[in-house]
């Protein structure tokens, strides 16, 4: 059980604890559904809080946050823990291990090697992660241990990458292309203005002969937008067989997550992790610059 304590402010004196859980703390209803229904899920002191009580300045207010019921089906895998605390796990994803299982991916998957981390430490929770990489992207991922860390994060967290484009770039730049899903049943995606707004920004930080090593920023999420925005522009990323063509020395697309800053949901600490590119990205590289 995750047990988090509040401190009421002056600007929620004479207030209800479910304005105070709403408008402060940012609990979704979902969850505060839940905590009503459980024993000492509110407390308001060291009595059972309701959600209609009126609060004061310096009243404390703590939930008390189950452990999930279900989890995935933990199976040993080595995992690189850049952080780790009581509400949030970070991880760098090695490029071909999935996120979640699937009909293709059944016991091999991120969900599955976090599920068997956290057990082993007597810990149980739900994958939460908050956003993906595809499958054949490494890199920074998020995993909330709770679902109020979970919904305080979504859509907050600031992400960097790295990619390797076939192509020279000499300036940084946008593109605003949106992007379409021809086929509901495949995960093919292509720039079309059938599609949904996308917008991707970049910078070069190296460029060769036939290569740019880029920092790319995104002002959306969609499904493949940074491998897809670059194949439009004819300078697919090395490596990705979805959008350009295969590369001997990579299995994978040249796309890792180098970069996260985000505001810790319950410290209100800013964050920011690096991770350093996979030793096949960082070895192309180098028969790049030879070449």
């Amino acid at each position: 059980m995750r047990v988090i304590e509040y401190t009421v402010p002056e600007e929620f004196d004479g207030k209800k604890v479910y304005n105070f859980l709403r408008g402060h703390v940012k609990i979704s209803m979902r969850l505060m559904r839940t905590l009503k229904r459980i024993p000492d899920g509110i407390m308001l002191g060291d009595k059972q809080g309701r959600t209609i009580d009126i609060i004061h300045a310096g009243d404390k207010i703590i939930l008390n946050i189950p452990e999930d019921e279900t989890a995935p089906i933990p199976i040993e895998y080595p995992l690189d823990v850049v952080y780790e605390d009581e509400d949030l796990l970070i991880i760098n994803k090695p490029p071909m291990l999935a996120m979640h299982e699937s009909h293709n991916h059944q016991g091999d998957t991120l969900a599955n090697a976090v599920s068997y981390y956290l057990t082993s430490k007597g810990k149980s929770a739900s994958f939460r992660a908050v956003g993906r990489l595809d499958k054949g992207t490494s890199g920074l991922v998020v995993c909330a241990l709770n679902a109020h860390c979970a919904a305080r994060l979504s859509g907050k967290v600031k992400k960097q990458y790295l990619a390797i484009a076939q192509g020279c770039y000499e300036k940084e730049g946008i593109i605003e292309k949106p992007i379409y899903r021809p086929d509901p049943i495949k995960t093919y995606r292509t720039a079309d203005d059938r599609g949904d707004y996308a917008l991707t920004m970049y910078k070069p930080i190296e460029t060769g002969a036939a290569y740019t090593l880029l920092r790319v920023d995104l002002a959306t999420g969609r499904t493949h937008q940074i491998r897809v925005h670059f194949a439009y522009l004819g300078t697919p990323l090395y490596g990705d067989t979805m959008y350009g063509k295969p590369h001997e020395m990579l299995c994978h697309q040249a796309l890792h997550c180098e970069r996260l800053t985000f505001t810790h949901p319950i410290s209100g600490e800013e964050i920011t992790l690096r991770a350093d590119m996979p030793e096949d990205m960082k070895a192309l590289l180098e028969v790049l610059r030879q070449a």
